[in-house]
């Protein structure tokens, strides 16, 4: 790959790794309390964390993106932020099942648009977002059949799209910071120049 860019790819791969990073941590948290493997804990405990690094910081970063150019993870991260404010917001607030499955059934739609928006982008973009479709598919299922299993299966599998989407984000930080690739990433980006990432 070349690694010649301007000025503003290199700021965007700083906005880009910040999106990826929060979306991983929050579905790490995320799945990790709907799986039950926590005790006392459920994926509503996530609220604070969805709202701030998940709501706040992505929609920040999809902002950044725009202003750089980049209109697909400006999309993925505002989207994405906006997503997990409403889900913070309503989370605990006594929603019915139906209304919390219809949720995640539409967001499991937008996921799908960015999972195919995202074919040319990479392994690391296609996995985020093809498990981030089938956990929101998954858990929209589970809410809308009273399933305790399948909100557990979606917890997994959101947990494995947090897992991709954390380490995405790792190795762009670390590849800009260092100037060459220094962790294999998956990405169809290319690099910044060492000292010019933002």
């Amino acid at each position: 790959m070349d690694n010649d860019v301007s000025t503003a790819r290199t700021s965007g791969a700083g906005a880009t790794a910040l999106g990826y990073l929060a979306l991983g941590l929050t579905l790490i948290a995320f799945g990790l309390f709907s799986t039950g493997v926590i005790d006392n804990a459920a994926a509503a405990d996530t609220a604070r964390l969805a709202l701030v690094v998940g709501g706040v910081t992505q929609f920040v970063a999809g902002m950044w993106e725009f202003y750089g150019g980049n209109g697909f993870t400006g999309t993925a991260f505002a989207a994405l932020g906006a997503f997990w404010v409403t889900w913070s917001a309503g989370s605990g607030a006594g929603a019915s099942s139906e209304a919390a499955g219809l949720f995640m059934l539409l967001w499991a739609l937008l996921a799908l648009s960015l999972t195919l928006a995202a074919w040319q982008m990479g392994g690391v973009a296609q996995a985020v977002f093809g498990l981030l479709t089938l956990a929101t598919a998954l858990s929209g299922i589970a809410a809308l059949a009273s399933s305790g299993g399948l909100g557990k299966t979606a917890g997994w599998v959101g947990l494995a799209a947090g897992a991709v989407a954390w380490y995405g984000g790792t190795a762009l930080l670390t590849n800009a910071a260092w100037g060459r690739r220094a962790l294999a990433d998956g990405w169809r980006l290319p690099l910044p120049h060492r000292g010019s990432a933002a």
